[in-house]
């Protein structure tokens, strides 16, 4: 056994650090602490970024079952929020990192368990985010017809897990249930014109399909009132500067706000998105003549799908707001009404899917934490970290992602006296048993070919790139 000095901390607080900076390890001389990063959405790199900006000597190991890294900001962000998908160049910096190593093509949990990682890491953070939806609930929703929008915005993105999914936009009518902004991401994406989409990053496949929709009117429901949408300004004001479709907003629903109501205007957010609405219900789609129209509805909950074969009708149920300003609730009244629809997309929020050999809490959908620190049965599990939405649930956008990732790596810092050193530090015998189980493991240089690859695609359709779908044909176009 030897000792290993770590060398704390000159960009983090000296409170964020353990007094006793001097650990025993088990290894060669000089070994460099290890982390592993279950994950390389933005809560994984912004770990990643965090462990190096510490000054403690650490080698960052991360793993991702498909074939391309940044999660959500790839497979999630709308193809026409390109700006957006930008901060992968602030990941691709991360990445250059000479101690950072990915581990692409590798499924935690079936490929390698979680305990043989900590086998060859000392610590672990798990940033897998939230990779499944919320469930209405209600009659009907296993319809044909009847969607999630976890699954429509991964399959237009190019996701190659989604590309089997069929979506029928045949008819006239399509209804999205959720006001956050990945609910208007669903009704932007269906109410623009192929020629908008056509320069964007979104699959061939998917530009085709949508290409020949029939869709006339889309119309996005939210259980409370407009003061208390969730999407942004921003998200909602593009509506306003579509080629082919008019945005309409009921004026009653915008007049006699309750006190409550007006009191939560203090927030500039909700003000701002109210003047949007409040310009969207002056228009008059009749005098604009365009094809489309985006119906905004508040205060109602969908209550069943109706339907012989497939969705044909949504029942509505008006609601009420009752309780305090910031934590008003909606109720329903009993007045219902019924909504033709051919498309029905539920949008209602994420949840993550367990991992096993890793604690699990059902309701919230998150691993159970104490500031990143993993907790079984409330007692912490030593060398077990998490962050992201995993951690903290589906809220934020992706900047959210970054204290949050800071605040684990300084706990996980503040431990560094108390962990157990890994009793193989060796990359080599590693990836000798991935390959001995037959998984192909991808790192940064081959995905920056598959990169490379999607860009030279899509250049030649005029896009930004074009996505391989599929896990067999993108690791097909780097070869060996």
């Amino acid at each position: 056994m030897v000792l290993y000095e770590h060398r704390f901390v000159t960009k983090f607080p000296v409170e964020y650090c353990s007094a006793n900076s001097t650990k025993v390890y088990q290894g060669t001389t000089g070994q460099l602490m290890r982390v592993a990063i279950v994950g390389s959405g933005p809560s994984g790199f912004y770990a990643a970024q965090a462990l190096f900006d510490s000054n403690v000597e650490v080698d960052v190991a991360m793993y991702e079952r498909l074939p391309a890294p940044f999660g959500l900001v790839r497979y999630g962000v709308a193809p026409d929020h390109a700006k957006i998908k930008n901060v992968t160049k602030v990941y691709e910096k991360i990445a250059a990192h000479d101690r950072f190593s990915f581990f692409g093509n590798v499924t935690v949990s079936k490929e390698i368990s979680i305990a043989e990682l900590q086998t060859y890491h000392d610590a672990v953070i798990l940033a897998s985010g939230a990779e499944t939806d919320k469930k209405l609930g209600i009659e009907g929703e296993d319809l044909p017809g009847s969607y999630t929008a976890t699954e429509f915005v991964a399959w237009y993105n190019g996701h190659p897990d989604y590309q089997n999914g069929f979506f029928d936009l045949s008819g006239d009518v399509a209804v999205v249930v959720g006001q956050g902004n990945v609910a208007t991401d669903v009704c932007r994406i269906l109410c623009k014109t192929a020629d908008e989409l056509k320069s964007t990053d979104i699959t061939e496949r998917a530009l085709g399909v949508l290409a020949e929709s029939k869709i006339v009117e889309v119309h996005m429901i939210g259980r409370r009132g407009p003061v208390q949408a969730a999407f942004t300004p921003s998200e909602i004001r593009e509506f306003g500067g579509l080629d082919d479709c008019t945005p309409i907003v009921d004026p009653e629903d915008l007049s006699n706000l309750r006190p409550e109501c007006q009191n939560e205007l203090s927030n500039k957010q909700r003000r701002q998105i109210l003047e949007v609405l409040e310009k969207f219900s002056h228009l008059n789609p009749m005098q604009l003549q365009k094809k489309r129209r985006f119906v905004m509805h508040f205060l109602k909950s969908p209550v069943c799908l109706r339907g012989d074969e497939k969705v044909q009708s949504v029942v509505l149920e008006h609601n009420v707001l009752s309780g305090k300003s910031g934590e008003q609730k909606a109720k329903g009244t009993g007045e219902m009404q019924e909504l033709p629809c051919g498309a029905f997309f539920r949008s209602i929020g994420y949840r993550g899917v367990p991992i096993q050999g890793v604690p699990f809490d059902e309701q919230s959908g998150t691993i159970p934490n104490k500031k990143g620190r993993v907790l079984d049965s409330g007692k912490i599990v030593p060398g077990l970290y998490t962050v992201g939405w995993i951690k903290r649930g589906p809220f934020g956008i992706i900047g959210t992602n970054k204290p949050d990732s800071v605040e684990t790596v300084r706990n996980l810092l503040s431990d560094i006296g108390d962990l157990c050193p890994c009793p193989v530090p060796d990359d080599n015998v590693l990836k000798g048993l991935l390959k001995d189980r037959g998984v192909d493991v991808i790192d940064y240089k081959v995905w920056q070919m598959i990169d490379a690859a999607e860009i030279a695609k899509g250049k030649a359709l005029g896009k930004p790139r074009e996505k391989f779908i599929e896990r067999g044909t993108m690791l097909a176009a780097v070869g060996e």
